[in-house]
């Protein structure tokens, strides 16, 4: 369905279910050169299983209108506005990589607002190398493959995923292909890495954040390594943390783990509380 956010078309994917904002409400933020379908698994479980799922495309990605936030701080102020525009006065965020410092971010920003927090392959600092920047722009379908190599460590996952004999890599390259194509006008690409690398904000953030805190993270993880995130851990009220045996894109790498850790946590009555 379509949100009108900042006077522009929003997307956001509701797991197969009507919006209803008398649920409690999950959001979910996709990560750099994804979008909402990266949760698939995810949000339509938690679509048929009492919940309100909004899984968004970042503005200027794939079905979403508007400029693509140039940092972090910008896209936070996007999903509170977000929430606005839905009519929402409170929600989980749950966000990947990029997502999940946008998630973060949008904690702090309005904490008396989000009810749990999930942080799944994050870190901060949440540095991108400087040839890979460069590379996003000036070869990036040579970036692409590279961040693919270093965000996998299987080529195959379960079957519930996204079906018996999925190529992980190759559709993981297939999605990079069309959010990158899906705007002509701005590199997506560059644009989501340099604010991540730029983010400054992190361990500040942190201590904002009132609510509940959840980091899924891969063990095989060498895009964003699991010591990475040990500074947040330490700095969050609530904290739980949950290692999956898995590298970067936990949702289909070990979906049905990402999908217990998750649903755990949501309706755990320590988290709830």
């Amino acid at each position: 369905m379509y949100f009108t956010v900042n006077h522009t078309k929003t997307y956001c994917y509701t797991g197969g279910k009507p919006f209803d904002t008398a649920k409690p409400t999950a959001i979910f933020i996709h990560g750099v050169l994804n979008d909402h379908s990266v949760w698939i698994l995810q949000t339509r479980y938690l679509a048929h299983h009492g919940w309100n799922v909004l899984a968004l495309d970042l503005p200027g990605h794939c079905r979403s209108e508007g400029e693509p936030p140039a940092s972090v701080e910008a896209a936070a102020d996007f999903i509170v506005a977000l929430m606005n525009a839905a009519g929402l006065e409170k929600a989980a965020l749950i966000g990947h990589s990029f997502g999940s410092l946008i998630a973060l971010e949008a904690a702090a920003l309005a904490p008396a607002r989000i009810s749990q927090l999930v942080l799944v392959g994050t870190a901060f600092p949440m540095r991108v190398s400087p040839a890979l920047l460069e590379a996003s722009v000036s070869a990036p379908m040579k970036a692409l493959e590279m961040v693919n190599i270093f965000s996998r460590s299987t080529l195959a996952p379960p079957p519930s995923a996204m079906g018996p004999g999925t190529w992980v890599y190759g559709a993981s390259m297939a999605l990079g292909r069309r959010v990158l194509a899906s705007n002509p006008k701005v590199n997506v690409f560059y644009t989501g890495f340099k604010a991540c690398d730029s983010y400054q904000n992190g361990e500040q953030a942190m201590t904002q954040v009132n609510c509940p805190t959840l980091f899924v993270l891969g063990s095989q993880d060498q895009m964003t390594p699991p010591k990475a995130a040990l500074g947040l851990v330490k700095l969050a009220k609530f904290a739980k943390v949950v290692y999956l045996p898995g590298g970067h894109h936990q949702m289909n790498e070990t979906p049905e783990e990402m999908l217990a850790a998750l649903t755990g946590f949501l309706t755990s009555k320590q988290s709830i509380s």
